[in-house]
C-alpha cells in the first residue's frame, strides 16, 4: 500500500465519520456482506478516481471485501475530505493520493499514481482517469478489462471516444442507472447543492430570484429545493422539450441573456461549456452569487471572462471571492467555479449514494463476469442490477409492493385480450 495524504493525525475523525455514514448505506452494507464471503473481486486490481468522502471510503471498503486492491485518487482538486483520505490510508488499507486544495500538476500525478497500479478496472467520475490512461498511459491499456462512470459528463466524454474508435476498453455507464440518476442527480444534487451555497455565504433563499442553468435531472432537484426555500425560480435550457417541461412545472423560462439581469443566485448545472460568459457577468447585479454544480468549472467563463475582466478580487468568506468589475458593480464566485455541493459542504447524502455506489460495486462484477462479450463501447447498465437495488432500498427503508399475478403477467406479455 502507498499513499499521499495530508494528515496522519486526521484519521481517528475520519474513522467515525465514515462509520457514521455506512449506518446510512443499508444496501451497500448487504453487497458488501456478500462480497466478503464469495470474494467475486479476488486478485483484480481496481483504479478509481472519485471524489474522496465517507460514501466513497464505503465503497472502497466494499470493492476490498470483494477481495480487490484498490486505489484511490481524488475527481476533483478541492472536493476530499482530509480526514477520510487519512483513515482510508491508515485504517483500512486502502492506497489513497489525495489532499483537498491540490494544485493541477499534483492532481495529475495522483491520478498518474493509481495507474501505476496497472488496473484491471478503472473507476471514473468525469472520465479524467480514462482520458489519462488513454493520451498518457497507453502502456497499460492492454491490461485494462473494463471500467465505470458515475457522471453525466463522464458518459458524455466516453461516448464521443468509443464514436471515434478509440475507446480502448468497455465503460459500464452507471450513470444511466435509474437509481444512480434519478436520485443521486436529482435528490442529492438538489439538496447537496443548496447546502453548499448556503453553507459558504448564509444567504436567505427565500424571496431571492434563483437562476439554474440546465434543466436534466440535476437541474430539476435544484430548482425544486431553491422553490421549496422559497425561492423565485428561472431556468435557462437549449432544449426545447426540457424548457416546456420546466413551464409545466410551474417555472419561468428565459435565456440566460435576460435571467442574466434579474438573478441574486446563478447556478450551472448543464455540463457543458462557457454557460455563463463575460456579456453575462457585466448584466449580473451588484453582489450576484454564481456557484457550479456540474462536474467541471469550465461552465463558468473564468479565465477569459471573469477572471480577466474583473479590476479587483478578493476573498471574503471561505469559498466565496468577489470580482469587482469595471461596471463598478461585484460579482461573487463561490468555490472557484467547482462543485459547490463537494467544495463547500459534504456532497449528496450517505442514503443516496448508497444506491448510487451499490450500482458501482455490482457494475464492477457484472463487468468481470461479461467481459468476452464485451466490445470497445459505452454500455447502459443492465435493467435487473437496477431492479435489485431498487427492491433492497425499499426493503431496509421498511417499504413492500405488490407483485403482479399470473393472470397479471400473462396479459401483460400477450396481445389475444383486448377491451
Amino acid at each position: 500500500m502507498n499513499y499521499d495524504i495530508k494528515d496522519k493525525k486526521l484519521k481517528s475523525i475520519g474513522k467515525d465519520r465514515i462509520e457514521w455514514a455506512e449506518r446510512q448505506m443499508p444496501v451497500l452494507r448487504k453487497i458488501r456482506e456478500r462480497f466478503e464471503k464469495e470474494k467475486p473481486l479476488k486478485g483484480i486490481r481496481i483504479a478509481a478516481c472519485l471524489h474522496v468522502t465517507t460514501e466513497t471510503a464505503n465503497l472502497m471498503r466494499t470493492l476490498k471485501s470483494g477481495g480487490a486492491d484498490v486505489a484511490l485518487c481524488a475527481s476533483n482538486p478541492i472536493s476530499t475530505q482530509d480526514d477520510v483520505a487519512a483513515s482510508l490510508a491508515l485504517d483500512f488499507g486502502i492506497s489513497v493520493f489525495s489532499i483537498k486544495g491540490e494544485d493541477n500538476d499534483t492532481y495529475y500525478s495522483h491520478i498518474e499514481s493509481v495507474l501505476d497500479t496497472k488496473p484491471h478496472i478503472t473507476m471514473d467520475d468525469g472520465a479524467d482517469l480514462v482520458s489519462t490512461a488513454h493520451s498518457k498511459r497507453k502502456d497499460i491499456l492492454s491490461g485494462i478489462e473494463g471500467g465505470t462512470e458515475e457522471t453525466t459528463t463522464g458518459v458524455i466524454r466516453l461516448k464521443a471516444m468509443a464514436k471515434d474508435k478509440v475507446l480502448g476498453y468497455p465503460i459500464l455507464a452507471v450513470n444511466e442507472a435509474m437509481t444512480k440518476h434519478f436520485f443521486d442527480n436529482r435528490y442529492g444534487t438538489g439538496q447537496s447543492t443548496i447546502d453548499g451555497v448556503i453553507r459558504a455565504t448564509n444567504m436567505l433563499v427565500a424571496g431571492s430570484t434563483v437562476v439554474v442553468a440546465g434543466y436534466g435531472w440535476c437541474g430539476k432537484g435544484v430548482a425544486m429545493r431553491a422553490r421549496g426555500l422559497g425561492a423565485h425560480v428561472i431556468v435557462t435550457e437549449i432544449n426545447p422539450v426540457k424548457a416546456i417541461e420546466a413551464i409545466m412545472d410551474g417555472f419561468e423560462v428565459m435565456p440566460m441573456d435576460d435571467a442574466a439581469r434579474r438573478g441574486d443566485l446563478f447556478i450551472t448545472v448543464t455540463g457543458n461549456k462557457n454557460v455563463i460568459r463575460k456579456e453575462h457577468f457585466e448584466k449580473m447585479k451588484d453582489g450576484a452569487i454564481v456557484a457550479n454544480s456540474g462536474h467541471f468549472n469550465v461552465e463558468l467563463e473564468l479565465e477569459d471572462g471573469l477572471y480577466k475582466m474583473a479590476l479587483e478580487r478578493k476573498t471574503v468568506r471561505n469559498f466565496v471571492e468577489g470580482f469587482k468589475l469595471p461596471n463598478g458593480k461585484t460579482v461573487y464566485l463561490l468555490a472557484e467555479g467547482r462543485l459547490v455541493n463537494l467544495s463547500a459542504a459534504e456532497g449528496h447524502p450517505a442514503m443516496v449514494m448508497d444506491m448510487s455506489f451499490a450500482n458501482q460495486s455490482l457494475a464492477v462484477e457484472w463487468i468481470l463476469k461479461e467481459k468476452k462479450n464485451l466490445q470497445k463501447e459505452v454500455y447502459v447498465i443492465p435493467e435487473e442490477i437496477d431492479t435489485e437495488i431498487a427492491r433492497i432500498k425499499l426493503e431496509t427503508m421498511g417499504y413492500s409492493i405488490d407483485q403482479l399475478t399470473e393472470e397479471q403477467k400473462k396479459y401483460l406479455s400477450s396481445w389475444q385480450e383486448g377491451t
